[in-house]
């Protein structure tokens, strides 16, 4: 059992929230935030929580995203942009995910893609990192969640920004279901990644409007 009872986050998102390992400062430890998990489910419509709880349990849901990377050619190849996954442990808070901490050369944890480009633009530094990681993306055919900055983690890796995926992996059942079709899985991908620069401009330009108007212009 890790003790997290005085520990504080380092990041939080609705969901989860994120702490550094007690014992081993390269992990990260997500935890589920339980009452906003059933703040959510009791929004969804009748139909939806007929499905139970599991669909929207982030953590479960990302165990099940990992399994997509046992099936690649070259499983090494996930982790140029995924931090590293180490499966579930349980913590005074209640059961935590744990994968690898991105962090700058000092050990500080890696800004998100929204910070960074909030606070420095669309550099070109930051155009290369998010070309590579759109075409990691295409090459690999990982399914995933809409790619929002939020859940991008900018690191320096030699010499150059990387962009990590640390939330987000995976898809709903029935897209999951109908990517075994080659043809489907990488149009999934490719409205992924347009949506995704689609949500990078309007960021830049400074969030005109609603995300949900902006993304159906």
């Amino acid at each position: 059992m890790i003790d997290l009872t005085h520990q504080p986050p380092f990041a939080a998102g609705y969901n989860r929230t994120c702490y550094i390992h007690p014992d081993d400062h390269r992990l990260c430890l997500k935890v589920l935030r339980p009452e906003n998990i059933e703040a959510r489910f009791a929004r969804q419509p009748w139909y939806k929580k007929l499905l139970g709880r599991d669909r929207i349990n982030d953590n479960r849901q990302e165990i099940i995203a990992h399994r997509q990377i046992k099936g690649l050619p070259n499983p090494e190849q996930a982790w140029l942009h995924l931090p590293r996954f180490h499966g579930s442990v349980d913590t005074t808070l209640g059961p935590a995910n744990v994968s690898e901490l991105i962090t700058e050369a000092d050990g500080r944890p890696g800004i998100t893609l929204e910070r960074y480009l909030e606070t420095n633009g669309r550099t070109p530094d930051i155009e290369r990192a998010i070309a590579r990681f759109t075409d990691w993306l295409r090459q690999i055919g990982l399914l995933t969640r809409n790619l929002l900055p939020h859940n991008l983690v900018v690191a320096r890796r030699d010499q150059q920004l990387t962009l990590y995926l640390v939330d987000g992996l995976g898809a709903p059942a029935v897209p999951t279901q109908l990517a075994a079709v080659p043809a489907y899985r990488w149009r999934y991908i490719d409205r992924k990644l347009a949506r995704f620069q689609q949500r990078i401009d309007w960021e830049v330009h400074g969030r005109p409007g609603s995300w949900a108007r902006a993304e159906k212009l």
